[in-house]
């Protein structure tokens, strides 16, 4: 399980098509504390460690390999992985830790496009079309994860939500790079799909 809170801004080392795809992301994560078989949330979605090194063939670098499935590939935006791209990173939580987002589980329930990018002040405001399946767990005042960033959303109409990005969300996370067009992992509210789900029971 995680947060949202993205604690690291890693990059696509390496990417390589072995059946499934493998990928080497480079880390400020001490990766001698990095089990195999652990859990990173990468850009939102919960990938498991395969692989960990501190030497890249262009010298000294943490990293780490993850191995994502057909399956996985084609949920997500992570087709769209070459090497120099910018990731959200979030390692998984430890019992004690501090619960500064919401509840997010890395299981990606599908792809949003940013359709606006409007400048308000030193903030950004960010319009995302959600899927149409998954629009209806979308509120305002609730939360999202979007590339593994816990976000509150301001306004919903119909498919379309909005989203403020602060000065300090911005430089911490890779969405001081976003653009209309691009594609980003959206994971719902937990708490909204049980409502719904509930709701169908009445």
């Amino acid at each position: 399980m995680f947060t949202g809170i993205v604690s690291d801004i890693g990059e696509v080392l390496e990417t390589e098509q072995q059946g499934d795809l493998r990928a080497r992301i480079g880390t400020r994560y001490d990766v001698s504390g990095i089990e195999i078989g652990a859990s990173i949330a990468s850009d939102g979605v919960c990938l498991t460690v395969i692989a960990t090194g501190t030497q890249t063939r262009s010298g000294p670098r943490n990293w780490y390999d993850v191995q994502i499935s057909a399956e996985t590939v084609s949920k997500t935006n992570l087709a769209r992985w070459v090497p120099g791209a910018r990731v959200n990173l979030e390692r998984a939580l430890k019992v004690g830790d501090e619960l500064g987002g919401h509840i997010v589980s890395g299981h990606v329930d599908g792809v949003a496009e940013v359709v606006a990018v409007v400048p308000e002040g030193d903030s950004l405001r960010v319009t995302f079309r959600a899927p149409r399946d998954l629009a209806r767990f979308i509120a305002p005042k609730g939360s999202v994860a979007l590339n593994g960033t816990s976000l509150t959303v301001n306004e919903v109409d119909g498919t379309d939500f909005g989203i403020n990005f602060i000065p300090h969300t911005q430089k911490a996370t890779t969405w001081g790079d976003v653009a209309v067009g691009d594609l980003v992992n959206l994971e719902v509210d937990t708490m909204a799909r049980y409502v719904a789900r509930l709701r169908e029971w009445e």
